[in-house]
């Protein structure tokens, strides 16, 4: 029988916001694997299972999580990791993988995954959607994402400050991603492209350590590396009228 490997998406970080279905796939699993870092600290998709199963369970791998610049390293900790799940996945016919966000977006389990395809051609690969992060600050900001026919664009700022400035030059709302160390070149694109006054940032959401703020507060500090930040377009007030 194939073993399964089953990428479960446990939300941004308040333990709440798991979906029942993601509740079910981690106590059904044999053993969850959470990432970690090569600091070996408690991450946040680990503190969140830990609220659902047993710690017992939950077996740690070290990916190189925070490695930009030293791609050797970073590829050999990638091998690591996958050696370590690809053995997990021979031992237990069904494992699942804890990530924050969703399984398909912007996941340390779409490059684990296919790893583990190539290791194993007969797994069984499957996901768990979860509650992203824009979700879960537009709920708690009052933001609202879209409307009618707007289109809704998500831009990882480490992609560049140019793709953001582009998105923002667009219609629809636009969602920023691990914004947090370029906050001072956030706030002036927002600036500029006169978005500035109805955007919100927000970080650690459903954590004590909480933050959710207008970006007209953006004062060029460096955030914590996971902020979100939602900068919607300016709508005329009417209603259905795009529907």
């Amino acid at each position: 029988m194939s073993s399964r490997l089953v990428g479960v998406g446990v939300g941004p970080g308040d333990p709440e916001l798991v979906t029942v279905k993601g509740v079910n796939a981690l106590r059904a699993a044999d053993v969850v694997v959470v990432p970690v870092m090569d600091t070996l600290e408690r991450g946040r998709a680990e503190a969140t299972v830990l609220h659902h199963v047993a710690g017992q369970k939950i077996v740690r791998v070290v990916f190189a999580l925070n490695e930009r610049t030293d791609r050797a390293r970073r590829e050999a900790a990638w091998d690591a990791a996958g050696a370590r799940v690809a053995e997990l996945l021979r031992e237990h016919a069904y494992v699942a993988f804890a990530t924050i966000g969703d399984p398909n977006v912007y996941s340390t389990f779409t490059y684990l995954a296919q790893t583990m395809k190539e290791l194993l051609p007969e797994l069984v690969v499957e996901t768990v959607p979860g509650i992203t992060a824009m979700q879960d600050l537009a709920a708690r900001s009052g933001a609202v994402l879209t409307e009618g026919t707007e289109p809704l664009t998500l831009v990882p700022v480490t992609a560049g400050e140019a793709a953001l400035k582009e998105a923002l030059a667009g219609p629809g709302t636009v969602v920023a991603y691990k914004f947090g160390r370029h906050a001072a070149e956030v706030a002036e694109a927002l600036r500029e492209a006169g978005r500035l006054q109805d955007a919100v940032w927000g970080s650690a959401l459903g954590l004590p350590e909480e933050s959710v703020r207008p970006a007209a507060e953006l004062d060029g500090d460096a955030l914590p590396y996971l902020s979100t930040l939602i900068a919607p377009p300016r709508r005329d007030g009417g209603r259905g009228g795009k529907l």
